[in-house]
This record gives C-alpha cells, structure tokens and sequence, in this order.
C-alpha cells in the first residue's frame, strides 16, 4: 500500500474463490434473468437469447482491459482509483460520483422491485402490499449492511454460498423444466421444437426490438470489478483479482446461456408468458406446479439477498475510497476504519442512509422511482467507458510503470479498440430511444449536484492540495 501514499487499514482475508464470489454473486446472472427477461421477451420474442452472447462477448472485451488495471492499482475504490491514476483527481471524481449513484439507486432497487415480490410470493404474503414491500426491502437491506459491518469474512461466506444458488436457482431450475419440456413431448407446452428459439413477437420497429432484447444482456453482464472494490483486503491481489474479474464473466455468460436456452423452449404460452410479470416462475409453475417452484424461488431470493450483500461491500469501499483522498463532504469521518472489524463503519451507514431514503421515497413516488432505477443500467456503461478512455489515453505509461499482476500485451490495443466500439453502441442504445430519456435526465442530474460540491468546496481542496491523489491522511490506526 506504500507504493500508491497509503497505510494498509484492512486486514488481507479474501482469497481467490472468495473473490470469484464476490464478482459472480454481484453481476448474479440469477437476479438479472428473473428482473429482465420479461422485457427481453416482450419487445423481441424468444429470439432475444440469442442476443445474451453479444453482450457477454461484449463485456469480455472490457472485463479484460479492466483486469490490467486492477493487476495495475490494486486499490479499494476501483474505477475511481484506476481513472483518477490515469487522468487526474478531478476526472476521477466524476467516475467516482457516478459510481456512487449506483450503488445509491440500484441496491434499493433491487431489494423493492426484485427482492421484496419474490419473498412476499414464497411466504404466500401479499406481493402488491406496498407497505409490506418496503418492510421487506427495508429489512433486507438493514440485515446485509449489519452483515458487513459485522467482518468482510462473513459477507464473504455468504457470497461463498450464493455462487451454488445461482448455480440452482437458475441454471438447474432451467434444466429442470427443459427435460420436463423435453418429456412432455409435442403435445405439451407449445408443441415448438428447437426452431422456437428464433421466434420474433414483436409490435416495434426490428431495431428498437433488437435493442430491448439485448438488454438482458447488458443490464445483466455489469458489477464484475466488485472484486477490485475489495483489493485491499485481497490476499495476492494483483494476481488474484484480475483472474476473479474475468472468470466470473466467463462463467456467467455461458451459465446464463444455457439457463436462456432452457427457459425458453420450455415456455408452454407465448402470450401468457410475456404477459406475467415474473415469466420464469410461471414457466416453473407450469411444468413443477407450485411447491417445487416456491423452493427454487426461495433460493433465487437467496441469490438476489447476496448481491445486496456484496454490493454494500462494494459501494461502502468506493465511498471510503474517495472520502480517503478528500473528495467527498465528512471526509475526516468516512474514511475511518474499525479497529476491531476491519471495517469501514461510517461510509457502510452513509451508504446504508442513502439507499434507505431512496426507497422510502420510491414508495412514495413510484414512477419517479422507476426511473432513478432505469438509470442504473446507463451509469455503469458510462464508467466502463470513461475508464476506457483513461486507459487509451494513458496506457503507455501504464506499461512503462511496471507489468502489474495482468497484462494483455500485444493485444492490449485491439481488445481496447473492440471494447470502446461495444461501449459506444451501448452507451447510444441506453440514451438515445426516448423510452430511456428520462434516465438520461436522472445521470445529468446527479452530475449535475456532483457538480455543486466541486464548485462549493473540491475544487479549493484540490487546489490546496488537501484532496486529490496523493493528500491521503489515513486514520493512524493500521491492520497487518
């Protein structure tokens, strides 16, 4: 930690599978196929699986320019850190703010939209109860930040649980009711063969249907560097995190390939699927009847659980990251470790404080709140693309640094050249539909108060000298 100005405040306890965890629970391809295939579905048909791989390619293409710099800059803080390095504090802060809104959107998104349904259904409660909903969501969120605060070794056991839910809750259930399909013969569900697959149903133009389809994809297939945000409580993190990063990409992108594959030929009812609101447990129920079905929902809710759990992990240490270099009001108190925990307390309750009053006020405001969500799935493309931009920008000096614990070499350009033109196209088809125009309006606003604090007090502090990359002044208290 020396190297990059900083004391070591957190104790190394993540090793490899650990890692591999934290990245595979947070991009949760279970979590992302429940939430979106319904959309993919209904704006292109069956046919939209086959859209899952471009993105999954797509993502490989960035996944591997940004394992270069995490073998680079193992630090907490991850795409501030590594932008901030590369081009400077003040650009660093802008990837840094936005990563902060989504954490702060998507996490209580997840636990009120995804979450809290899910457990309402399992428990034979009221799903459409908006109190109940939020008493669920609030709950879950409460128990996983309490879960952090705790030690990181016990958020990681239970992310060490969740990659075998994801694998159950989603791939096994998807092969499951395809051998049912398969049994059922001609007559039963549909009577498609093979040929289903590449079925359009679609009332929209073919462009803006291949777009909507997509989507699970990219909505999906984001959250990987969650690996990164934990660096500095990785064991061998140079080498270690990279390898979780890429892997937890690949394994994602042909696990929910296949689980895309299964569900979708297994659908008995076109229209009857596209028109429920959780298309994969009406394929279940349909095929396993209601019980077995309410155990595989039990398990997705798991899954769905420990991304929030390693998702407050991740968002707590971008937070300490940015409040340690001065960037963030209550810096002083934000950067603060716990000497017994090994936690950063303050910045896991900021961040906890945050998403509470988020999904208080998307109770309230549903529609707004639907859109602060919608956003989540731009912020993360515009950070991959602004650290893109950095790493082009600056990557001769990152060579001539040292060889980092992952390096492309010769086909560092061409996998960066091929990630930016991704990141382009996804970048244009999430701002520039009118259907996500108002997300568009929520990322300019955020932006927008960023912007406020810069002007009211970063910008003097970074001035001075007392913020920015380099002006560190860590808390005395060091773990070995």
């Amino acid at each position: 930690m020396s190297e990059f100005g900083y004391a070591s405040q957190f104790p190394r306890v993540l090793r490899r599978f650990a890692l591999f965890a934290i990245a595979f629970s947070i991009v949760s391809i279970t979590t992302g196929i429940f939430v979106n295939y319904a959309y993919g579905l209904t704006q292109l048909g069956p046919a939209a699986v086959w859209l899952w791989p471009v993105a999954a390619v797509g993502q490989l293409l960035v996944v591997l320019v940004l394992a270069e710099l995490a073998g680079h800059f193992p630090l907490a803080g991850a795409n501030y850190q590594w932008t901030a390095r590369l081009v400077g504090s003040r650009f660093g802060y802008v990837v840094g703010s936005l990563g902060v809104l989504y954490g702060a959107v998507g996490l209580p998104g997840i636990a009120l939209i995804g979450l809290a349904p899910l457990t309402a259904t399992v428990l034979g409660l009221d799903a459409e109860n908006v109190r109940l909903l939020l008493f669920i969501a609030v709950l879950a969120l409460v128990v996983a930040y309490l879960i952090n605060v705790v030690r990181v070794q016990l958020a990681a056991r239970v992310n060490n649980v969740a990659v075998f839910a994801e694998i159950i809750g989603t791939v096994v259930l998807s092969v499951v009711v395809f051998l049912a399909w398969v049994r059922g013969g001609e007559n039963a569900g549909g009577g498609h063969g093979f040929g289903f697959l590449f079925t359009t149903a679609t009332g929209a133009p073919l462009a803006d249907a291949i777009v909507g389809g997509a989507l699970i994809g990219i909505f999906t297939l984001v959250g990987f560097e969650a690996a990164a945000d934990m660096a500095e409580e990785a064991v061998d993190a140079r080498r270690a995190v990279p390898r979780a990063m890429i892997l937890s990409v690949v394994v994602s992108g042909v696990l929910g390939m296949f689980a895309l594959v299964g569900f979708t030929l297994a659908i008995p009812d076109l229209p009857a699927i596209q028109a429920s609101p959780v298309p994969l447990a009406a394929i279940a129920e349909y095929w396993l009847g209601p019980v077995i079905t309410k155990i595989f929902l039990a398990i997705v809710v798991f899954s769905m659980f420990a991304l929030i759990v390693v998702a407050a992990a991740s968002n707590s240490r971008l937070i300490f990251a940015m409040a340690r270099d001065g960037m963030l009001p209550f810096s002083a108190a934000l950067r603060r470790v716990h000497p017994r925990t090994g936690t950063p307390v303050p910045a896991l309750v900021a961040s906890l404080v945050v998403c509470l009053v988020l999904l208080i006020y998307g109770t309230a405001d549903g529609n707004a709140f639907a859109v602060l969500v919608g956003a989540t799935a731009l912020v993360p493309y515009l950070v991959y693309l602004l650290t893109l931009g950095g790493y082009l920008a600056r990557r001769r000096a990152l060579v001539e640094a040292g060889e980092g614990g992952f390096r492309l070499g010769a086909l560092a350009l061409p996998v960066a050249g091929l990630a930016l033109l991704w990141l382009v196209v996804v970048v244009a088809a999430l701002t520039l539909p009118e259907a996500f125009r108002s997300a568009d309006y929520v990322v300019i606003g955020a932006l927008a108060l960023a912007g406020i604090w810069y002007v009211a007090a970063l910008r003097r502090r970074l001035r001075d000298g007392t913020a920015g990359i380099g002006s560190a002044r860590p808390d005395p208290v060091e773990i070995a």
